[in-house]
């Protein structure tokens, strides 16, 4: 049973590994940067402290913790000679990055609710979003993913490993089966069951909130149109650009892509862990007028340190000065 992973991609990285490094690091302090200035700016804020922001919060929670889960990793094997993890590390970081997959799409899932309630009960959305309620809808999208996958992946943990070579940047739980000496057929079968049981009620919140949302519209007056489609159109692009993310994972999890160019490869597989993170901020950002003020004014370049002295100090700075200079003569 071997006790280290090595990961192959890496391999065909080593002709540009400096570039290659410079340029995931950049992403990584993006990710970082752009992630905790919307988290600071609403933890600051006590206009922000309201449900839709409690969960933007959350998910730029998410996105660092689904970046520090590839991204430091990944660097330091891509300056290794050999491309090797642990097989420990290995299991970490599949169990860290399937975990931040389905809370994305749980937090994601919850803020289709917040906007249904919104748009739908606009007069009593604040007897309906309770503070009490949003914290258990938190508690619940990072609780239930934590545990779900976690029950499952215990499958995973008791195979044993008789291979030690991934073809890909990382690890996953597919990668790792594959790799397994045992018969997988149970894992093999438990594990797209358990697709189905982290993935359904969320895409059936989405579609059940955006139903009821799309049936308020073609009801509605032009301008309560509009309204409702500036407040959802920030998070209906969180949702297609995460959607897109995964949807690249699973055609390349699925069929041969060996005949794209590698980079095209690297960039397919990174996509859904890499630029949720990075684009989520810009989305909120740029189309929450709230949280742009906010952001603007926490980036607006002031010479703060410059004191301008009033004209009672200078008068008396004056006074000073010349009482001095008369002692000293």
């Amino acid at each position: 049973m071997s006790s280290v992973i090595i990961l192959e991609a890496f391999y065909s990285m080593d002709g540009l590994k400096n570039l290659y490094f410079t340029i995931f690091f950049m992403l990584y302090m993006l990710v970082v940067f752009a992630n905790t200035a919307v988290i600071f700016v609403i933890i600051i804020d006590k206009a922000l402290h309201k449900p839709m922001h409690i969960f933007l919060c959350n998910l730029a929670v998410n996105g660092i913790y689904g970046g520090t889960a590839l991204l430091p990793s990944f660097l330091s094997t891509l300056l290794s000679p050999y491309h090797e993890v642990s097989l420990a590390c290995c299991k970490a970081q599949t169990y860290f990055l399937h975990t931040y997959a389905i809370i994305e799409f749980t937090i994601l899932s919850v803020m289709c609710y917040d906007r249904y309630v919104a748009v739908c009960y606009p007069l009593h959305y604040h007897s309906i979003m309770t503070m009490k309620k949003v914290y258990k809808l938190v508690a619940l999208s990072w609780g239930y993913p934590l545990v779900a996958f976690g029950l499952f992946f215990v499958l995973t943990l008791q195979l044993k490993f008789c291979k030690n070579k991934i073809g890909k940047v990382y690890c996953s739980n597919f990668s790792l089966v594959k790799l397994s000496c045992d018969d997988t057929y149970v894992v093999n079968i438990l594990g797209l069951l358990s697709v189905v049981v982290y993935a359904f009620p969320q895409l059936a919140m989405t579609l059940y909130s955006y139903g009821h949302i799309l049936k308020i519209c073609l009801t509605a007056t032009r301008k309560s149109k509009m309204k409702a489609l500036k407040t959802c159109t920030p998070h209906l692009l969180a949702i297609l650009n995460y959607s897109v993310g995964c949807f690249i994972e699973i055609v390349q999890g699925r069929f041969d892509t060996s005949y794209l160019p590698f980079e095209t490869e690297i960039f397919m597989s990174l996509y859904f862990l890499i630029f949720p993170p990075i684009l989520n901020p810009i989305i909120y950002g740029l189309s929450v007028h709230a949280l742009r003020a906010n952001l603007s004014r926490l980036f607006r370049t002031k010479n703060k340190l410059q004191v301008i002295p009033k004209k009672q100090d200078v008068k008396t700075l004056s006074v000073l000065v010349n009482c001095i200079s008369e002692n000293v003569s």
